[in-house]
């Protein structure tokens, strides 16, 4: 097929809107099914030279767990303290993660030293793979978003803490850390447009040179 409907372009820019960064879960668990099915849309993710770079690990334990907790809640302080006065009070008031809650939690890694793809595209600017993660985490977000499944994406982090704690391999670049889970509300409005801390452009500015 290689003409869409307009009701189906609607329906794409409705889901788009309502992707929405989710911090706020409830307890619930995933179907399993329903996760890999989400999960199987990075298999259809474009990737730089076809080297498919996204490696996924699965947050389950209790130790593990409570690792990236403890990073996220130190990483969190030390964002607070480089705010002062009526930001630091906003900043302070902001929920800004899922991970006390969200039932299904992944570490999203690049794997920089793939050998696959030959290095195609990614020779000049090796940043691509990272680039090429992105994209499909983008993809699995939209994914989740038609079953009614919310994603959050946690990036006050300690990087290098939370790959010694995972046991990652060293050519593994942390990319995202994501909570997913089922909303405890939905909303098309992201949380900090919500909370007062930044609006959205209306607009895109386009450059001409």
């Amino acid at each position: 097929m290689t003409e869409f409907t307009s009701d189906f372009r609607d329906d794409l820019t409705r889901l788009m809107q309502w992707r929405r960064d989710v911090r706020r879960f409830r307890t619930d668990p995933v179907d399993e099914a329903l996760l890999q099915a989400c999960l199987d849309t990075f298999l259809l993710a474009p990737s730089v030279g076809l080297s498919e770079p996204w490696r996924v690990l699965r947050i389950e334990s209790d130790e593990a767990r409570t690792a990236a907790l403890k990073n996220f809640e130190a990483a969190n302080a030390t964002a607070l303290a480089g705010y002062d006065g009526d930001r630091a009070a906003l900043y302070a008031g902001l929920k800004l993660s899922g991970m006390k809650d969200a039932p299904v939690q992944l570490a999203i890694y690049c794997d920089d030293a793939t050998a696959k793809g030959a290095g195609l595209g990614a020779a000049t600017m090796p940043e691509m793979r990272r680039y090429s993660v992105v994209g499909a985490i983008t993809q699995f977000w939209l994914a989740a978003r038609t079953y009614g499944l919310g994603v959050g994406w946690v990036s006050i982090l300690d990087p290098e803490q939370l790959n010694r704690d995972l046991k990652a391999p060293e050519d593994w670049s942390l990319v995202a850390y994501l909570c997913i889970g089922w909303p405890e509300e939905l909303s098309d409005t992201p949380e900090l447009a919500k909370a007062g801390w930044e609006d959205r452009d209306a607009s895109l500015s386009i450059q001409s040179r």
